[in-house]
């Protein structure tokens, strides 16, 4: 069975679409950042949300821009109209959409949130020991994206960031001062998005059924990445390469055994 839709904001180059829209509940989910930007992509809803009454937005840029651009100001007015009246309203966003759902949190009156390795920033004179995205910094308003000016401190959630990822650990950490009720949650090996082991290993939909009944938490996330990381390959061979950067030869060679042994047993 479809689900209704309706296009809210149909800008050059944002794109906001309402999934379900008669519903209650609110979850809004944000576009990543693509290798090939240009162009919008046909959304979809995210069933585990609609199915339990909730509208779903989804906010898209079509480039790689972080959703600021001359169009960010009359999209935040057309969230602001479709927020009010909605309870509750959820977010989740990795890396550039995780940035995008704080950067919209006060228009969009979220109250509990999922971010994956968000950045505080992309500007150079911002993050200045970030340089990962300064081909998306070109055209970047440092005054329109500024988070510390449109901060929730009340805004409660997760934040997870890989810690062996240096410019991850140290833009988690800029957003927890300016966001102080969130929780931050390190997910060593994790990537960029660091929930890439929970996502392999099958738990993501939990990960979406916990927020959407406000049961996500800091502590069941790290119990599960722990499980997922014991049997994976990926994760012991990025705790090889982590270990060899900060000079712990005999943790690396550990490491890459497991790897190793993993492989050779999924092989198998």
């Amino acid at each position: 069975m479809s689900v209704p839709q309706r296009r809210i904001f149909d800008g050059k180059l944002l794109r906001a679409t309402l999934f379900n829209p008669g519903g209650k509940g609110l979850f809004v989910s944000f576009r990543q950042r693509v290798v090939d930007p240009g162009s919008f992509a046909a959304p979809q809803p995210v069933r585990s949300f609609t199915d339990k009454g909730f509208a779903h937005l989804h906010l898209q840029s079509r480039c790689n821009d972080w959703f600021i651009n001359p169009e960010t100001t009359d999209l935040e007015t057309a969230l602001a109209g479709h927020a009010t009246g909605r309870d509750p309203v959820r977010a989740m966003g990795f890396s550039m959409g995780g940035y995008g759902a704080l950067r919209f949190a006060r228009c969009l009156r979220l109250d509990l949130v999922a971010l994956v390795s968000p950045q505080l920033s992309i500007h150079p004179e911002v993050v200045p020991w970030d340089g990962r995205f300064r081909d998306c910094a070109g055209g970047f308003d440092r005054t329109l994206g500024d988070l510390a000016a449109r901060a929730v401190p009340g805004l409660r959630g997760v934040l997870a960031y890989d810690p062996f990822r240096a410019a991850d650990r140290r833009n988690a950490r800029a957003i927890a001062g300016i966001f102080p009720a969130l929780e931050l949650c390190a997910l060593p090996g994790g990537g960029h998005p660091a929930t890439q082991l929970l996502r392999l290993g099958g738990s993501y939909g939990q990960i979406q059924t916990r927020l959407r009944e406000d049961r996500l938490r800091r502590r069941w996330i790290v119990r599960e990445h722990r499980r997922l990381r014991v049997d994976s390959a990926l994760y012991w061979d990025r705790l090889a390469e982590y270990a060899a950067r900060r000079g712990r030869a005999a943790l690396a060679r550990t490491a890459s055994g497991v790897a190793r042994r993993l492989k050779a047993d999924q092989e198998g």
